[in-house]
């Protein structure tokens, strides 16, 4: 009978076998939940003296035992990982202090700590501040609460003294629907095991099923990729303030789905947004064009045929050079600094700094949303090219434009007496300036989110699409990954809110 082929009896034994290991995978993983996971495990743990093993360099720290309180010092290298299967928020942290997670030296006393090798996104050192609860007391280590994508680990070189060489060190704390947990290692830098010895058991026998029946089945080359992805060319353009986020989805987006091509290139809103109307009213053009612009708030008028799609909301924030010593703006101030009529920072009982205004070109989204919740009006008139010296000698104040969020933070910290604006993730990570509160409201992503935050100056993030693109197609998947899919880790990683979540849900409709 054709129905006993040797095929078919293969087919059925894998499918059975097959069925048998999910149910007990299933078993195992109800009763051992992998969700959300924090790891961490000691990578060194040596007496200051000896010939330290650090990566792979030996390293001679010197001799501390003559030092004050430094009898017996050692150095603890210690590595905390994300190596759940999701990404782990600031809010998923249950601990009820400000810090997230505490490290305890048993019978050892912390003498110094620093934070080395990061993941490879740089924003996750902008956590470890007093202010965010990074701390050390006695034997007691406070570390924040650091957001951490799949993957990322952060490692910190603690100096202890008193105690012994392998005394224990606990680290404790709670993740919202997930755990803490010690990890294991080999070697240094090994990752530790992704599945438990019977999850490698399980894997090994599903994956001889599969093999056995790939030998007997005739195998053809029309592999689709993975459920969700689509294949193809597609140009993000647009934000500049949204580009970090843009460049993360499209790598991302491009690793797990062979076949696409994401080319990123922000150079406003306004322009992105007119760039996507040019592409869809060209001559011989057919359908929605593989482009999606982001604007930091909704497209001019006058363009219906542009589709939206709430993304984001978007925080952003006015800087100030750090000789500027004022912290707080009255939202009354700030539209008469932007009128002129204050020339010097004296007369907001500031410095005797004469005031340079360092804005965005008019394509900027940046600008219009400052213009439009701040302002209630434009700006004065550009009355200079290199935001120093005033080139038209009738204009009350220097005031210059700048093409990037980039240019803008980097012009106010190395100019005294400058003020601008900025997306607020860049500018938290700015040396040599700092942010100014509005009305006493601080800019604050987190306040915002929870509803505690009247701060004006924000906005949401749209994306644009001419007309309806094809559901198949790589804009719609990109979109749908971005505003619905792992996207919104990276969304909310880079200081934005996704609309998506229900207190963005909330915002996104009323703002």
């Amino acid at each position: 009978m054709e129905f006993l082929s040797a095929e078919n009896v293969v087919a059925v034994g894998t499918a059975l076998l097959g069925i048998a290991a999910s149910g007990v995978m299933v078993w195992y993983e109800r009763r051992v939940p992998r969700r959300k996971r924090v790891g961490y495990r000691v990578q060194m743990d040596n007496p200051i003296g000896d010939d330290v093993r650090m990566g792979r360099a030996n390293v001679r720290l010197g001799v501390f035992d003559e030092a004050p309180g430094m009898s017996n010092a050692t150095l603890v290298l210690l590595r905390i990982e994300n190596d759940g299967s999701q990404g782990i928020d600031r809010d998923d942290y249950t601990s009820p202090e400000v810090h997230g997670l505490t490290v305890v030296f048993t019978d050892r006393t912390v003498r110094g700590v620093s934070v080395t090798q990061p993941s490879d996104t740089d924003h996750l050192m902008d956590h470890f501040t007093p202010t965010r609860g990074f701390g050390y007391d006695g034997n007691t280590l406070r570390v924040p609460r650091v957001p951490l994508n799949r993957g990322d680990h952060f490692k910190l070189l603690v100096m202890l003294s008193g105690g012994d060489v392998g005394s224990e060190i606990r680290l404790s704390g709670g993740i919202r629907e997930g755990e803490v947990h010690p990890n294991r290692s080999a070697t240094p830098d090994e990752k530790p095991p992704l599945f438990s010895r019977a999850a490698r058991l399980i894997t090994i026998m599903l994956t001889a099923s599969v093999l056995t029946l790939a030998t007997i089945v005739v195998t053809r080359d029309d592999t689709r990729p993975p459920i969700g992805c689509a294949t193809g060319s597609l140009t993000l353009t647009g934000s500049t303030a949204f580009a970090p986020v843009l460049a993360e989805v499209a790598k991302r987006y491009e690793g797990d789905c062979e076949g696409a091509a994401i080319e990123v290139d922000p150079h406003g809103s306004t322009a992105g947004v007119r760039e996507l109307a040019a592409a869809g009213t060209k001559p011989g053009a057919k359908g929605s064009p593989p482009v999606v612009a982001l604007s930091d708030g909704a497209k001019p008028s006058g363009l219906p045929e542009l589709r939206e799609t709430r993304v984001a909301v978007s925080v952003f924030a006015l800087v100030v050079n750090d000789d500027v010593r004022l912290t707080n703006l009255s939202t009354r101030d700030a539209r008469r600094l932007y009128r002129g009529e204050i020339r010097n920072w004296r007369q907001l009982g500031g410095p005797d700094l004469p005031v340079h205004m360092v804005s965005r070109d008019a394509n900027s989204g940046t600008r219009q949303v400052f213009q439009r919740r701040v302002l209630g009006r434009g700006e004065i008139a550009n009355s200079s090219v290199d935001c120093v010296h005033k080139d038209d000698a009738t204009a009350p104040v220097i005031r210059c434009e700048l093409d990037s969020t980039d240019q803008v933070l980097t012009t106010v910290a190395g100019l005294p007496g400058a003020i601008g604006y900025s997306e607020l993730n860049a500018a938290t990570r700015s040396k040599g300036l700092h942010l100014l509160r509005l009305d006493g409201h601080t800019p604050s992503v987190d306040a915002i989110e929870h509803g505690t935050n009247p701060y004006l100056y924000r906005e949401i993030e749209y994306a644009y699409t001419y007309g309806r693109p094809p559901a198949d197609s790589l804009a719609s998947s990109v979109l749908t990954y971005l505003a619905r899919g792992n996207g919104q880790d990276v969304i909310r990683v880079h200081g934005h809110i996704p609309c998506s979540t229900p207190e963005g849900l909330h915002i996104c409709a009323d703002d």
